[in-house]
């Protein structure tokens, strides 16, 4: 299980985990009601390094995104969720429009998002030029945090 940690102690792990040679993998997104799309997300993106950092976007930056109806779990909870499942070590919070400072901070190996982002993966270009590697990991169709949402809202109409 791994930690919930400001930026710059998630930079100082990652500069750690290089020195001892470890290959880091980051993936990012809202993950506000994690469901099963999201854990195999993360499960699969683990199986391309040692480590896993995850970034969330704050609750603003959901608001941004996603509208002023979301996050509907705060980012402390969504970070303190995703810390605790076995596939991520370690978990930060990022408010800005792309997570492209972060990626820039940490330099990780490898760069993982869902296939339903690989027209535009924010940060490849970062990633890569550092000699990282980048990959869209398959979606997984039925598991969507809107839908859930959708479903919720049609069960109370009827």
């Amino acid at each position: 299980m791994g930690a919930a940690l400001r930026r710059e102690d998630a930079v100082a792990l990652r500069q750690a985990w290089r020195r001892r040679g470890e290959r880091v993998v980051f993936t990012n997104g809202c993950f506000d009601l994690l469901h099963p799309g999201h854990v195999r997300l993360l499960e699969r993106a683990r199986e391309h390094g040692r480590r896993l950092i995850v970034a969330v976007n704050s609750d603003e930056s959901v608001r941004r995104l996603k509208g002023p109806a979301r996050p509907i779990v705060p980012e402390d909870e969504r970070a303190a969720t995703l810390a605790s499942l076995a596939a991520v070590d370690a978990v930060t919070v990022f408010g800005e429009e792309t997570p492209h400072a972060l990626l820039a901070a940490l330099l990780p190996d490898v760069l993982v998002k869902g296939a339903d982002w690989s027209h535009w993966i924010a940060g490849r270009e970062i990633v890569e030029a550092a000699g990282g590697e980048v990959f869209a990991i398959p979606f997984e169709a039925g598991h969507s945090t809107t839908d859930i949402v959708a479903n919720i809202l049609r069960m109370r109409a009827d």
